[in-house]
Formats: C-alpha cells, sequence, structure tokens
C-alpha cells in the first residue's frame, strides 16, 4: 500500500485496502488475547505469593473470560479451504411447491441476511425476482467480509419446509423446497478471458417495490453465457454500466471456478452436485407442524428453536458442519 502507483488502479487498491483493515483486526485480536494471557498470569502469581484468597474469585472469573475468547479464535481453524476466507455470493431459488416454495425462498432470504449482519458481513441483494403471487422466484446476494464463504459454504443444497400452508385456505400440510447455491468471490477473475461475441446481454426494467428507478428505465441486466449456458444478473445498481459490471463479475467468478473444476476435480468441495430442488435431494429440514424442529441430514445436528434459526442463528449448523468435514 506505501507504493507510490499504489492508487493508480483504484479497483484493486480498495480491495487489497479492505484485506489490510480485515488482516488488522485479526492480529489486534491475537494481540489483545495475548496480553490478557500475561495479565492473568501475573494476577496468578500474586495470588500464589501473598495467599490471598480476594483474588481467587477474580482469577477464575478472567480465567473463564479468556478460555471462552480462545474458544471463539479455535473456531477460525475450521477455515482451512482454498477459499474460506473470500466474500461470497450466495443464491436462493425457489423449488418444488409453487406459492409456498417462493413464501419459502423469501424466507430463506431474511434467513442469511440476517446471519449476514450477526457477523458483521456486508450483504448486497445483486438480483431478485419476485413471485406472481408471494414471495421470490429467485435471489443472487454479494455477501462481503473475512471468512464469509467460509462460514457459509456448508448452506449449498436444498432446503425443505414443512409447514401448514398460510396459502392453503383448508389449512393442510405442505412440504416446499428451495435450493441454495453459494460460491466464493475470487479476486483473480481478472485473468478470465471472455468473448464479446460468447456473451448474450439483455436489458429490462428492475421489477419489486420501491426505488427511483424501478420500472421507469432499463438499468438491470441479464448476462448469459452462450458456450457454458451460465446465467447472471443484476439491478441492483442504479445505472445499466454498474449492473452489467456486477453481472460480470459473479460470471467471470464462475467461469474460474468452472476452469478449476476442470482441472483439479473440486466441484463437489466447492458447489457440490448439481441438484434440483426436490424431494429426497435436501441436505436440511424445517418442521414447523405438527413438531418444531431444524435438522441438518449431512452431520444429523438438530435444533428445536426454528424462530431463533430462521432469524439468522445458523452457527451450530456450520460448526459441526465444519468440524465434521475438517481437513
Amino acid at each position: 500500500m506505501s507504493r507510490p502507483d499504489f492508487w493508480q488502479n483504484r479497483e484493486r487498491a480498495v480491495e487489497v485496502g479492505k484485506k489490510a483493515e480485515e488482516l488488522e483486526r485479526e492480529v489486534g485480536k491475537w494481540q489483545r488475547i495475548k496480553t490478557e494471557i500475561t495479565d492473568l498470569e501475573q494476577l496468578a502469581a500474586v495470588a500464589a505469593k501473598e495467599g490471598d484468597d480476594s483474588l481467587h474469585d477474580e482469577l477464575e472469573k478472567k480465567y473463564q473470560e479468556l478460555k471462552k475468547q480462545l474458544a471463539d479464535f479455535e473456531f477460525l481453524f475450521l477455515f482451512s479451504g482454498k477459499y474460506d476466507r473470500s466474500s461470497a455470493i450466495l443464491s436462493i431459488h425457489a423449488g418444488t411447491g409453487g406459492v409456498d416454495a417462493q413464501d419459502w425462498a423469501e424466507i430463506l432470504s431474511r434467513m442469511y441476511l440476517r446471519f449476514a449482519e450477526r457477523k458483521g458481513f456486508r450483504a448486497e441483494i445483486v438480483e431478485q425476482n419476485y413471485g406472481n403471487e408471494a414471495g421470490i422466484k429467485s435471489m443472487t446476494v454479494h455477501i462481503s467480509g473475512a471468512y464469509a464463504y467460509g462460514y457459509l459454504k456448508s448452506e449449498s443444497g436444498v432446503h425443505r419446509l414443512v409447514r401448514i400452508s398460510p396459502f392453503d385456505a383448508e389449512g393442510m400440510r405442505h412440504t416446499s423446497f428451495a435450493l441454495v447455491e453459494v460460491i466464493p468471490e475470487l479476486a483473480e477473475v481478472a485473468t478470465v478471458e471472455i468473448k464479446p461475441e460468447e456473451l448474450k446481454i439483455d436489458t429490462f426494467r428492475a421489477g419489486g417495490p420501491g426505488g427511483q428507478n424501478v420500472n421507469k428505465i432499463e438499468s438491470a441486466v441479464r448476462i448469459t453465457h452462450l458456450p457454458t449456458g451460465i446465467i447472471t444478473a443484476s439491478q441492483s445498481e442504479r445505472s445499466q454500466h454498474q449492473n452489467r459490471e456486477m453481472a460480470l463479475k459473479i460470471l467471470r467468478s464462475k467461469l474460474a471456478l468452472r476452469e478449476e473444476d476442470a482441472r483439479s476435480a473440486e466441484e463437489r468441495k466447492l458447489k457440490g452436485e448439481a441438484q434440483k430442488a426436490e424431494w429426497g435431494k435436501q441436505i436440511r429440514s424445517y418442521v414447523m407442524q405438527p413438531y418444531q424442529l431444524v435438522k441438518d441430514h449431512r452431520t444429523d445436528y438438530e435444533e428445536t428453536d426454528i424462530r431463533r434459526v430462521l432469524d439468522g442463528g445458523l452457527d451450530g449448523f456450520i460448526e459441526d458442519h465444519l468440524r465434521l468435514n475438517r481437513n
């Protein structure tokens, strides 16, 4: 960052600056831990030397606080994957279940947005396709922050909901499905070559409520990569140019992963096998009626407080999956 030409490439400079801030915060935490360990050792030495029982309670309190902090830091060692420190691009697609599935997809979107907020990540909705009656058909969210992909990669797969449908006049129980895909945002995507003739670029009016330009001008952009059939879209930015750049950025990340998967057979680790959002494919079930239970079918980890989970409380599921799949 001290190089004279650092700010000549502004986009790259911003990325490097963010990474430096993240590393400084992480190093600062370790330095504070080191200081607290030294203080604890000194307090213990004084208590032992003077035989002062009044210091024991304070010593025990500080020890328990330090123990908890070290347990939280131990969690970081579970992030051993190549892209775990990267930001993430998370997509949600409504599956089998009609309007209920679209509503379920929207519930999942709120869950991940609240999880990102809890972790201090920045979440930006890149593209959102609303359902005809309720909910969403699809959504893409850019979640930026250190270890965002490491936290969220275990969420890739089909999520199943069982509940009494609010859209059924007879109050019957319905099963709905939604597919979640998570890929890392790659810093080296600029090296991916995309020929203009390989792209089909469509513009359209951003849908949904609110926004000065919504339904007025064609600022949203959808890009189809003809050789692979990969489609990306962006409608969150104000200008068509900005949306085009965001859609291209996501496309480059997907193409970079595709190329790497072909070379190193890492597709299963990064995205999981191609799946359909339907019965028998789910990684996790969320049951609201006749009882309440959230169960991960890969680890058998489960929780009964479904409201807390849907409010972004995913730490138990994520940690259990990371520990089970630790390299």
